[in-house]
């Protein structure tokens, strides 16, 4: 059976669509109506490599079974899908028409899975340790959230790194490590049965008698998402530096390899104190292996470099939930005057 799935953004969102287009399920992409006049003439092309093979593939969505269109934000019509990806980052859901596009999905009681690496507010509410906190200030605007039933939003660690080509269209997408996307399941049945039956449809495909990675894969535990904030706060917000000149994922990483294990196990600390299972977590050596060959910067490090005044806030509000639960960590807090010092220049004329 074709599910009609919307995706609000076309970059990131673009390998999820991919994946979903080639079980055969439909996909609406929402981005500026100039990206959707090129995907909806040229469709979009993800570049991916494939076990045991040296270069990557293109997979052009037009080759693809299931039906891809993209639409600018106040054209969607909400009543045609099953479920609605976030997709985009944080900050541009404070847009005017991205914020009433998100008043429909809201009203429409629709299940949304995020696959942003800031987790929606209503998500976080699922969690009981974190319910009740003040954590509105790691947002651009805490009211996009407000009228979503927690229930009806999940978390979707997006563990795959990919990145839009800087010389290619905004229709490319390159992804430089394909890992899987791990989700936290829905309150609601129905809709868990709906991710697992997509679960299911990605894990079955083939491509020239090929496994095809970045699976879906869905877990019973709110906590598992979460497992990308120790990775977040070890790796990429530490790509923000204070001279401005982003590093690499890898040299944050490797460059004080001792205080790299000591952040990302104290963050991992705190969410297991939050309720977390060590068991949905990743071991410092794996994420150590594999940020060996992450040689670009973080999305958030080029977007401050680039002279962004927002940007996602990952170690912001890992920040503000240590101090609400007495786990302060002065690196941590570094992380945080950096990018704040970073972005305020950004902002602040001269």
């Amino acid at each position: 059976m074709a599910r009609s799935v919307l995706i609000l953004g076309a970059s990131y969102g673009s390998l999820l669509a991919t994946k979903l287009l080639m079980a055969g399920h439909n996909v609406t992409l929402v981005c500026r109506r100039s990206t959707a006049d090129l995907i909806n003439s040229a469709g979009t092309e993800v570049r991916i490599k494939l076990r045991d093979e040296p270069e990557h593939r293109s997979i052009f969505s037009r080759d693809l079974p299931g039906k891809l269109d993209a639409t600018p934000p106040e054209s969607v019509d909400v009543s045609r899908y099953d479920l609605v990806g976030l997709a985009m980052q944080e900050p541009q859901y404070a847009n005017h028409t991205i914020r009433v596009l998100m008043v429909k999905i809201a009203e429409a009681k629709l299940p949304c899975l995020s696959i942003m690496n800031m987790p929606p507010l209503p998500y976080l509410k699922r969690i009981p340790a974190l319910a009740d906190m003040d954590l509105e200030e790691a947002y651009t605007n805490a009211q996009v959230w407000e009228r979503f039933e927690p229930g009806l939003v999940s978390l979707c660690s997006p563990d795959p790194q990919a990145f839009r080509p800087p010389d290619e269209p905004a229709n490319v997408l390159h992804v430089g490590l394909p890992t899987n996307f791990k989700a936290a399941t829905f309150a609601d049945e129905a809709h868990n049965a709906l991710l697992k039956e997509l679960e299911a449809d990605i894990d079955a495909l083939r491509l020239d008698g090929h496994d095809v990675p970045v699976k879906l894969k869905v877990f019973d535990s709110l906590f598992v998402p979460l497992a990308k904030w120790s990775m977040l706060l070890t790796g990429n917000y530490r790509c923000v530096t204070p001279s401005g000149d982003p590093r690499s994922i890898r040299d944050a990483v490797h460059g004080d390899l001792a205080l790299s294990r000591s952040i990302y196990e104290h963050v991992d600390a705190i969410v297991r104190k939050l309720g977390g299972d060590p068991a949905d977590q990743v071991p410092f050596e794996k994420y150590a292996k594999a940020a060996e060959s992450l040689l670009k910067p973080s999305s958030a490090a080029r977007a401050v470099a680039s002279g962004a005044p927002f940007i996602e806030r990952v170690d912001l509000l890992v920040k503000l939930i240590a101090n609400q639960i007495g786990m302060p960590n002065a690196a941590i807090d570094d992380t945080v005057r950096t990018v704040d010092s970073r972005l305020n220049e950004s902002i602040v004329p001269g």
